[in-house]
């Protein structure tokens, strides 16, 4: 598992944590969240458990109050429920720092997708499915659980991201250590897509890499994302809580 992408993001975030500390974490069935002591507060993905243990963190009860640096270098940790806490920590951070590039457009409009474009998606975006359908482009979809019909799994997914026109890579990649990966992968694809709640609007850590866009979600209410995270909700009940952003990169 390679963490690149990851530990950069720590090394560029830990001069924001000053003496920030943790206020709330909930670790809800869809996705996880953190606030910081200054009012601000992140999302994550929530990675799945199969082991059967009814103790999914062994550091429960101790997490609140902890100085955010420590939580944020959850980002290279081999315990995946501390890298989707690393993450949101990350985006917590980064939620007070608007960039001034970022736009609330649709995530797919930067990439002007055609009938001819041959899409590789990585993760199942379920509106985003339906809106390339309507395009009438080819959508190979790639999955970490490729039971799902129609769906590749990530070894098939290799052959399509070596030559697709267009590559959307799901934020919750930065949580399964698999974004160095994908990435090496690529083809020469005009348009690389790290998108979801879970991606972070960060592009000095994403500027060499061939990712051309980051589109992903900005808390604006605290208590709202908070709640739902912890009644199980997903991204469509989290949608009056956020903000989505886009931010276009390397030029």
């Amino acid at each position: 598992m390679s963490l690149n992408i990851q530990r950069r993001l720590l090394e560029y975030l830990l001069a924001r944590t000053a003496e920030l500390r943790v206020e709330d974490v909930r670790i809800g069935l869809g996705y996880s969240a953190v606030k910081l002591d200054n009012g601000h507060a992140g999302l994550a993905w929530t990675p799945r458990r199969t082991d059967g243990g009814c103790t999914h963190l062994h550091t429960a009860g101790t997490l609140t109050g902890k100085p955010a640096s420590e939580m944020l270098s959850g980002l290279v940790e081999e315990n995946a429920i501390l890298r989707a806490l690393g993450v949101a920590t990350a985006n917590a951070l980064l939620a007070g720092s608007p960039n001034p590039g970022a736009t609330n457009v649709n995530a797919l409009e930067p990439a002007k997708i055609s009938p001819a474009c041959h899409v590789a998606m990585v993760g199942y975006f379920g509106p985003l499915v339906k809106e390339l359908q309507e395009v009438g482009c080819q959508l190979d979809i790639i999955e970490l659980d490729s039971t799902r019909p129609g769906v590749l799994s990530p070894e098939e997914g290799k052959r399509v991201l070596a030559c697709c026109d267009v590559a959307i890579l799901t934020g919750t990649s930065l949580i399964t250590g698999t974004l160095d990966n994908l990435m090496a992968s690529l083809g020469t694809p005009r348009s690389v897509i790290l998108l979801g709640p879970s991606a972070p609007l960060c592009p000095k850590v994403f500027a060499d890499t061939p990712l051309t866009q980051v589109s992903g979600a900005r808390v604006l209410d605290c208590d709202g994302v908070l709640r739902v995270v912890s009644e199980g909700g997903g991204t469509p009940l989290l949608k009056k809580y956020v903000a989505f952003e886009t931010l276009l990169l390397n030029g």
